[in-house]
């Protein structure tokens, strides 16, 4: 047999390293689509991760006072999802003066007095509410235990996105901020102040409001204070807010089943 010529050695060479070359392309090629594959799975993960966060603000801001109610991180605030249904009565109907009367909750009877020289527009808002029957029968979904400590009602779907049909602002009779925690300033609201509940937004009262059982400090800039609860408090704090929430947490619905009963002012 012939031994192979040199010739015949380069261009097996050549064929080995072409082979190889293409071995290498196809390896390149594949690492190339996996990469490409895992971005765009990286990007869809991405997406989805941003839009739950962004649900999750969402819903931190607008369910209850709050940093912005009661917000899960000591505050208290409302979503404003209203209903169109009713308009927001003028201010003049507060008469600029003090209103008194009483709020029944569960079995538990109020005394209250409202500042219609204050909050003209909130007192006036609430007097609506509470004499055309509208507040009769709702809930009362929120209760805080930590931090800040109110009980919120007012809501008619229940679950703190509902409202009358309006909104309204801008705040009024809102506590001095005289507390700094961490650089923010914080407006002290003592045991018993009947004050709106809002979202983020100055202008998103409606009809929720909440009623501080235990004194508290809520978040600059605050939250409209239009009343306060004179007498039967301790009761409130016995039957329904002593026994915190349904889940056990710092902030959710109260263990015990709370409806707002008649609310009467003169």
């Amino acid at each position: 047999m012939a031994k192979p010529s040199g010739r015949d050695r380069a261009e097996r060479d050549a064929r080995r390293r072409a082979r190889s070359y293409a071995v290498r392309q196809q390896v390149h090629e594949l690492r190339g689509r996996r990469r490409r594959r895992d971005d765009v799975v990286a990007a869809i993960v991405f997406v989805v991760v941003v839009a739950l966060a962004g649900t999750a603000q969402v819903g931190w801001f607008t369910v209850g006072p709050g940093a912005p109610l009661p917000s899960r991180s000591a505050s208290a605030s409302a979503s404003a999802t209203p209903e169109p249904s009713r308009t927001l009565p003028p201010k003049s109907l507060s008469e600029d003066r003090t209103w008194t009367g009483s709020m029944t909750i569960n079995r538990t009877k109020l005394s209250i007095a409202l500042d219609g020289k204050r909050a003209p527009q909130a007192t006036a808002n609430f007097i609506d509410l509470a004499e055309t029957g509208f507040y009769t029968g709702l809930t009362c979904h929120r209760l805080t235990t930590a931090g800040i400590f109110v009980l919120q009602c007012g809501d008619p779907k229940g679950d703190g996105t509902g409202g009358p049909g309006y909104t309204f602002g801008p705040l009024e009779n809102v506590p001095k901020s005289t507390v700094k925690k961490g650089g923010a300033e914080y407006g002290v609201y003592p045991a018993g102040t009947i004050a709106m509940a809002r979202g983020t937004a100055t202008d998103s009262q409606g009809s929720q409001f909440f009623i501080v059982y235990r004194d508290s400090e809520l978040p600059a800039p605050g939250y409209t204070v239009f009343g306060e609860v004179t007498a039967g408090l301790p009761g409130l704090r016995s039957a329904i807010t002593i026994k915190g929430t349904a889940d056990g947490s710092t902030d959710g619905a109260p263990k015990v089943a709370t409806t707002l009963g008649v609310i009467a002012v003169r």
